[in-house]
């Protein structure tokens, strides 16, 4: 006999158990785990005098079984690891984990239909679902990690499923330059440029750190403001008294109810927010976005780009997904007017999040052209001070601060203002 035959039969007296007595393992985990050392205690007591296998590793086997019955099963190490970023599943016997933003293929093998039953039991509490008329998903996990996942014949063959885990605690920007993502110089006028009210991109690519630092730049945010947020799932943490976060609904069985990120945003405009809040903005979302900026109300975003100036360009283009009547001689103006500073964040070759640069737009436009002006920029792979202004110095004056002196250092490069 083996410890697995072991194993499998405590896991079928545990979970026969949890059935009798109406435990929920997921909602009560202290007492599964009270359930299961009972079990293997009484387990091994038995084991001398009766033909069961001998338990080799009995600290193992109650990992394993608390995993499958109150857990994710096999997943749930790597959830519980605080190296692994991120965990997807492209077939049973294919589980990729990321640490330090490389990926590496694991030893695990799920079953065949094991994939399904963890997605199934993953959605339980959001209420979200997965099927033939939805073959999509995004989901929020109890422990804040966003899962994606989709099913065939969208795939090839087997359900694909992604965990993106949130696992840099990082509440304010002193946090991140501790971790070297920024400087103190450049965190000091973020901290100053979000308090003083300045609208704020922050762009890159997949896993660049965007969710993180948008985050960071929320808790910036003075507390006597009121903040409304925006998302497809919840994602930012604000730490921050008045907050009211919305989150996109995914249409019925029938059809109906769906609420896209457009409608959040709508209603939002509604709740006398001091600051909007979008998690991400790819669509015709933007639009809206825009047009609550250019009325006075300041805010925050997050878009995917390769670099500032790109997310400029790709803020002049989204709207445009809006509807025929919105045109360029709208949007670009709008743009320049609404957005006033775009940080740049990127995934170094180690693995290491880095904001890259922050740019300004003066909010000047030349030929359809959109005007920027770097204020932080890297060389020889650190952040250093360029030349550059942000706009509506008047707003810093307002709130006590000396842009500056803010701004005036030893970092002080060339540099200057060019257009996108």
């Amino acid at each position: 006999m083996t410890t697995t035959t072991a194993t499998e039969h405590i896991h079928d007296e545990v979970r026969e158990l949890i059935r009798r007595r109406g435990l929920d393992p997921v909602a009560d985990r202290r007492a599964a785990k009270s359930l299961i050392d009972e079990v293997v205690a009484h387990y091994e007591e038995r084991v001398p005098n009766s033909s069961l296998p001998p338990l080799l590793d009995p600290d193992a086997t109650t990992r394993f079984v608390f995993d499958a019955l109150a857990g994710f099963g096999p997943l749930q190490r790597f959830l519980d690891d605080p190296e692994v970023e991120e965990i997807w599943v492209n077939e049973p016997g294919r589980v990729f984990v990321a640490r330090h933003g490389r990926s590496e293929l694991t030893t695990t093998m799920l079953a065949p239909g094991e994939i399904r039953d963890l997605v199934e039991r993953m959605l339980k509490p959001s209420g979200r679902r997965l099927d033939l008329s939805s073959p999509f998903v995004d989901a929020l996990l109890p422990d804040g990690s966003r899962l994606h996942a989709v099913i065939p014949d969208i795939t090839r063959e087997h359900l694909s499923l992604n965990i993106r885990k949130f696992v840099v605690a990082a509440n304010g920007l002193e946090d991140l330059v501790a971790r070297g993502t920024l400087t103190a110089h450049a965190a000091r006028f973020l901290e100053a440029a979000v308090v003083a009210g300045l609208n704020v991109i922050v762009s890159g690519g997949t896993q660049a750190g965007k969710t993180t630092l948008l985050n960071t730049l929320i808790n910036s945010i003075p507390p006597r403001e009121r903040v409304v947020s925006c998302e497809e799932v919840f994602e930012l943490r604000p730490n921050l008294p008045d907050v009211v976060a919305m989150q996109t609904r995914q249409p019925n069985l029938e059809g109906h109810g769906e609420i896209r990120l457009r409608r959040l945003v709508k209603e939002a405009l509604r709740m006398r927010p001091s600051r909007i809040i979008v998690g991400e903005v790819r669509q015709e979302e933007s639009l809206d976005l825009l047009i609550a900026l250019n009325s006075g109300l300041p805010g925050m975003c997050s878009v995917h780009a390769n670099s500032a100036r790109e997310a400029v360009v790709k803020l002049c283009t989204l709207p445009l997904l809006a509807g025929e009547n919105v045109t360029d001689a709208f949007v670009v103006p709008t743009v320049a007017a609404s957005v006033d500073l775009v940080v740049q964040l990127g995934i170094e070759p180690d693995g290491s999040r880095r904001i890259r640069e922050i740019v300004a737009l003066p909010g000047r436009v030349e030929a359809g052209v959109i005007e920027t002006a770097d204020i932080f920029t890297t060389e020889d792979g650190t952040l250093v001070r360029a030349q550059g202004f942000p706009p509506h110095q008047d707003r810093f004056v307002r709130y006590g601060i000396d842009l500056p002196a803010l701004l005036a250092g030893p970092e002080d490069l060339g540099g200057g203002r060019h257009h996108t």
